[in-house]
């Protein structure tokens, strides 16, 4: 069981996770996108935690509400929209709970994607942040215990991450480069893959 503050201490280890591989997240994007990714999600997240910290009470939807609206106010390009979609989807599948057990987190999750990708519009193996979630969403849907699910999701995430080098992309800025797509690494599944680790590392069981 996850209780409001160790979802709370998900957003800041993931906003603190994007401050220190900005840098990583901004190379791979200016191999296949804008190149502002890394400087985008780092701004972004910084707003998210601050407007995170001045929520009241302990309902977990209502925080991540707040951390969707900063999202989509203040990160420019795709990432913006669709990291606060993700947000504001599975705030509202999480409203009035001030605690998560792994079902709970598991529809949290597929509401953010499903938002993800109702508002993008990407399938599978299009080379975007849905090919880190889509696994992640489904590693956790297997259940069991809270902090083995979230683990178990943020290695499907990564592998999900790593499985877009090869790809071509066919979402986005990346998808005008065509076969030159080939070879790179997703930044949005990249930055995917961070937020479920950053997951897994707040819901570990502290025994």
């Amino acid at each position: 069981m996850a209780e409001y503050e160790q979802v709370a201490d998900w957003i800041r280890r993931f906003a603190a996770d994007v401050a220190e591989r900005k840098g990583e997240l901004t190379r791979l994007d200016q191999a296949i996108g804008d190149g502002d990714h890394g400087t985008n999600m780092d701004r972004g997240l910084r707003k998210a935690v601050e407007k995170l910290d001045a929520v009241e009470g302990n309902d977990i939807g209502a925080a991540l509400k707040a951390v969707g609206m900063a999202l989509v106010s203040s990160v420019g390009g795709a990432g913006g929209p669709l990291y606060g979609t993700f947000f504001l989807q599975a705030g509202q599948a999480a409203a009035g709970h001030s605690e998560l057990d792994t079902e709970g987190f598991a529809s949290m999750v597929r509401a953010g994607v499903d938002g993800v990708q109702a508002r993008g519009k990407a399938e599978p193996e299009d080379k975007t942040m849905i090919d880190a979630l889509l696994p992640a969403a489904a590693a956790l849907e297997q259940g069991g215990d809270l902090a083995d699910a979230a683990a178990r999701a943020a290695d499907a995430a990564e592998e999900g991450m790593r499985a877009t080098i090869p790809l071509v992309a066919r979402k986005g800025r990346a998808s005008y480069l065509g076969e030159r797509s080939r070879g790179h690494q997703d930044p949005g599944a990249t930055s995917s893959a961070l937020m479920m680790r950053a997951a897994a590392q707040a819901f570990a069981d502290p025994s």
